[in-house]
């Protein structure tokens, strides 16, 4: 308790906290993107729990991990070396993650894309409820573990990370049910997600090899792709309102 009053009174601890608690939030952004577009692809019934239960496994392995600290640190240390390339455990989590939301995302694309409706009906796009926990769940894994050695690369405190996880992962819950509404609800808003989703597949496959990706490069980008579309949305929407006055 007297140690956790001491870092309480630390302004340094509270800075390490705030400074923690936007990288928590900005990461899982990708982690929100993703469980959103595979629980749309469920039945209207089945999307809320989803989207809670998707969350609900972040939240306890972001926690388990933690819990883990010591042998998360391990992960970083190579295990193997690859045409002079050092690979650890987390390079190989990073690189695995990368491929499946690359081959996730172009799945998708190519479902919203294929002109084909019988195709479209018959072969694909739908998925079931165990299913779709399931590829969350592969997604939590490699967004959680990168989401705490970012921690442990930024503070020593474990009760500031379990505070800057538990904080994020609140606000992921705050958003999902909004999120999934507004990228269902806008059908070109669909495939700008499903395109940062391969940005962020081929971000994490980089960090795998070695290439270190600002992560501000990739959130500006993002935002301003966005930002873009934004404009394009508001365009449509007063096409409309004057097609509807004429």
């Amino acid at each position: 308790m007297d140690s956790l009053l001491q870092l309480a009174s630390d302004p340094t601890a509270w800075a390490a906290l705030a400074t923690l608690v936007v990288m928590e939030v900005v990461l899982g952004i990708d982690n929100l993107i993703f469980i959103s577009i595979i629980t749309n692809k469920l039945p209207a019934a089945q999307q809320a729990k989803a989207r809670r239960i998707g969350i609900g496994l972040a939240l306890i392995l972001r926690l388990a991990l933690l819990g883990t600290v010591a042998w998360i640190v391990h992960l970083t240390e190579p295990v193997f070396t690859l045409f002079g390339k050092a690979f650890s455990w987390r390079d190989l989590i990073l690189i695995a993650g990368g491929l499946f939301l690359l081959w996730k995302a172009t799945k998708e694309i190519h479902h919203v894309v294929d002109p084909n409706p019988e195709e479209k009906v018959g072969g694909g796009a739908g998925l079931g409820f165990s299913a779709a926990i399931g590829q969350i769940l592969v997604l939590d894994l490699v967004f959680s573990i990168d989401s705490i050695i970012t921690a442990v690369g930024m503070t020593e405190h474990v009760p500031i990370m379990v505070i800057a996880v538990v904080t994020a992962v609140t606000v992921m819950l705050i958003a999902a049910d909004p999120l999934s509404r507004f990228i269902a609800a806008n059908p070109t808003v669909v495939m700008l997600a499903l395109g940062f989703l391969i940005m962020i597949g081929m971000t994490l496959i980089a960090e795998g090899f070695g290439a270190h990706v600002p992560k501000g490069y990739i959130y500006t980008a993002m935002a301003f792709s966005a930002g873009v579309e934004g404009l394009n949305m508001l365009a449509r929407r007063r096409r409309k309102k004057r097609t509807g006055a004429a």
